[in-house]
């Protein structure tokens, strides 16, 4: 499993807003500049991200993006399940029918559990611990 380019563009744009004052709004243009992503793409992310309610967005001179919320309450299962889905190691965790094994297969147990690991170590990794490690932008 590899996540997507645009859910790692977004996991960086995060990390920069967590990193600062809390509410306080960064310019689209200065986020992609700093952390190297090419606004346009920029654009499409912050979007999908508001939409999960995991960004805030204002128009005009004093706009620009900030966390909706506390960055201890951000996930990176978040970010990444906004941006790419839900994580899904194999089809058949999801839709048994999918398998021709059926509830007889001998790996769905292993994918089953190494999903839930992933799932779990995900959803306890928050913007916080990031902002705390990552150098100031």
């Amino acid at each position: 499993m590899q996540i997507t380019r645009q859910a790692d563009y977004a996991v960086r744009a995060l990390v920069y807003l967590a990193q600062r004052e809390p509410e306080k709004k960064a310019a689209t243009r200065i986020i992609a500049k700093e952390n190297n992503i090419p606004p346009s793409f920029l654009a499409k992310i912050v979007s999908q991200l508001s939409v999960a309610g995991l960004l805030q967005t204002s128009r005009g001179a004093s706009g620009g993006v900030s966390l909706a919320k506390p960055a201890e309450e951000i996930s990176l299962l978040d970010v990444i399940v906004a941006i790419d889905g839900p994580i899904l190691l194999n089809d058949c965790v999801a839709d048994t029918s999918s398998c021709s094994y059926d509830e007889n297969c001998p790996l769905k147990p292993v994918w089953c559990d190494a999903q839930r690991m992933l799932v779990d170590h995900l959803s306890k990794a928050n913007f916080a611990k990031f902002a705390d490690v990552a150098p100031a932008g």
